[in-house]
């Protein structure tokens, strides 16, 4: 059985990025099989609650007020609209709802108030609820974690190093002093990060290295590719090699072999092949849904074809299929 590490540094973490595709994948399986199940692959939906208009510059985002593109900000979703998206889900497979505010910061207020009742509409369908919307205080946190909130999003995107050139609004330390918030208030974290915006593969491995040195690990870890968007500063960008995010997924499986691994934005450009991959990696959870907040993810029954195929439905998520 594999033990947990927390001093992991950046060359370690390198030289398991470099390792020969196949030694990696090999390692991170076995590594895979002593702390889960093969086929266990979570299903989890992703809802917009509230969209556009964000006071972020991030620059992949096309959520942020800063760039011209096609989103544009929207009404914030009702509770009732959250909580019929959310039964939706559960009846198609699903057993964990993420809701995300495009927000620098959540403030408090009547919107806060209606999170906090979607929250608890979420739990008592007996799903997991996780949020994501920006920043988060102390005694947000405590309401989040006493309305019953399984875990709160705030990905770090890229290594302290690499960050500036991608986000100026706000810096890293303000993302991680959200994490020790979450991390205070009992709510479990779900940290990850981005590939593809120009990084270098140093970068990559700083982003893990963070995650990794984290005690406790985060318990979900969500791997993205870049999706280039018009209007956006990193449209231009290529779409990332999918063997780059089965390595990200292999290597993040190895340093946090107890964490979620989440194959996340980007994975409407895999061939089912890569994906499938990624999973052997250690990747045990995907979106599942028509969107991505506002990117586009495979259809459903796609997903569930594939995992059929894999034989990767669970008897929770097969129940539709």
């Amino acid at each position: 059985m594999s033990t947990l590490r927390y001093d992991w540094m950046t060359a370690d973490i390198l030289d398991l990025l470099n390792l020969p595709l196949l030694d990696l994948v090999y390692q991170a399986q076995t590594i895979h099989r002593q702390h889960w199940q093969g086929t266990d692959i979570q299903l989890a939906t992703l809802m917009s609650v509230k969209t556009g208009g964000c006071a972020e510059n991030c620059g992949y985002c096309s959520q942020s007020a800063h760039h011209p593109t096609a989103v544009k900000p929207e009404p914030f979703k009702t509770v009732d609209e959250v909580l019929t998206a959310a039964q939706k889900a559960k009846e198609l497979g699903s057993d964990r709802f993420c809701m995300g505010w495009a927000w620098r910061e959540i403030p408090d207020g009547k919107q806060f108030d209606a999170m906090l009742e979607m929250v608890e509409g979420v739990r008592q369908l007996g799903m997991e609820a996780c949020v994501t919307a920006g920043m988060l205080a102390p005694l947000q946190a405590k309401r989040l974690a006493e309305a019953g909130l399984t875990a709160y999003n705030h990905n770090l995107d890229t290594s302290p190093e690499y960050y500036s050139q991608i986000v100026s609004t706000r810096t890293y330390g303000d993302r991680l002093q959200t994490l020790t918030h979450v991390r205070n208030a009992g709510i479990t974290v779900c940290c990850g990060g981005i590939i593809g915006m120009g990084e270098q593969l140093e970068d990559r491995a700083r982003m893990l290295e963070i995650l990794a040195t984290m005690n406790p690990h985060p318990e979900s870890v969500p791997i993205n590719a870049l999706m280039p968007i018009p209007g956006t500063p990193l449209a231009d960008r290529i779409h990332v090699d999918s063997f780059d995010l089965v390595r990200m997924c292999a290597t993040a499986r190895i340093v946090m072999p107890k964490a979620r691994v989440r194959l996340s934005a980007g994975r409407s450009h895999l061939t089912p092949e890569a994906q499938v991959l990624c999973f052997m990696a250690g990747a045990n959870s995907i979106f599942y849904g028509e969107t991505l907040l506002t990117a586009e993810n495979p259809e459903p029954d796609c997903d569930r074809q594939l995992l059929e195929k894999i034989g990767a439905l669970s008897p929770t998520n097969a129940r539709t299929a």
